[in-house]
């Protein structure tokens, strides 16, 4: 698979999150969040910061949900990653 132009391909990293109090929030909680973590699979042709294996933090009321081959990513726009780790 190789995404054209700014798009990255990202499958998702299904985490808890635990607070400064040590309250652990479920992933229920989690999908409120604004911005999701996820681990690029595959950066598109006109991607130049981002790289395979990157982890990364995007809004995800800019991204959509796809099967492929079995398996469900997310694909985003280079401009809606808020974050690399």
């Amino acid at each position: 698979m190789k995404p054209i132009g700014k798009y990255i391909v990202v499958a998702q990293v299904d985490e808890g999150v635990k607070t400064d109090s040590g309250l652990v929030l479920s992933g229920e909680d989690i999908s409120q969040f604004r911005y999701k973590r996820g681990v690029v699979v595959e950066p598109g042709t006109e991607v130049n910061n981002i790289v395979k294996g990157d982890k990364i933090y995007y809004d995800k009321a800019h991204s959509f949900t796809m099967m492929i081959d079995g398996s469900q990513y997310t694909i985003l726009r280079e401009s809606d990653v808020v974050v690399v780790e």
